[in-house]
């Protein structure tokens, strides 16, 4: 199977939003999904953009993306963070989320990232297990913090 690492374009949000909701049901919460793919496309390809993709496609579509955005720590510096990393379950195993890992690793390096960050949840150990093949630090000293509005 041939996989086409590529930027993520307006017309890939309504696939990627498919992935978004794939991605909650897996992680337990679908109820939790209220963006669209229409507002993406607002946030994410207009004149001053929220976040950047990597999607992973072959000949039957989207299989997988990445969407990540900058952010800056004060101890650090500029930090690329990874909100969403998702492969189609049927696709796994394939190599195609390597792919896409290390094509953000490229991205974070040619952008002068100081690090690379990310969540998983503390029973996904097929992602946990992913991450560690990359010799990555899991910190378990902060809790996550959020205000809805």
């Amino acid at each position: 199977m041939k996989i086409n690492i590529r930027p993520a374009i307006e017309s890939d949000a309504t696939e990627i939003m498919g992935l978004v909701n794939e991605l909650a049901i897996f992680e337990r919460a679908p109820e939790e999904v209220i963006n669209t793919a229409e507002q993406m496309k607002l946030d994410g390809f207009g004149a001053n953009p929220l976040f950047k993709s990597i999607v992973a496609e072959s000949d039957s579509g989207i299989l997988g993306f990445a969407l990540y955005y900058y952010r800056y720590s004060t101890w650090k510096g500029k930090v690329l963070y990874l909100e969403d990393f998702y492969v189609k379950e049927a696709y796994r195993n394939f190599g195609i989320g390597k792919q896409l890992f290390d094509e953000v690793i490229k991205t974070a390096k040619n952008d002068k990232c100081q690090r690379i960050s990310w969540q998983v949840l503390e029973w996904n150990e097929p992602a946990i297990k992913f991450y560690e093949k990359y010799n990555a630090g899991f910190d378990k000293e902060w809790w996550n913090g959020f205000l809805e509005l």
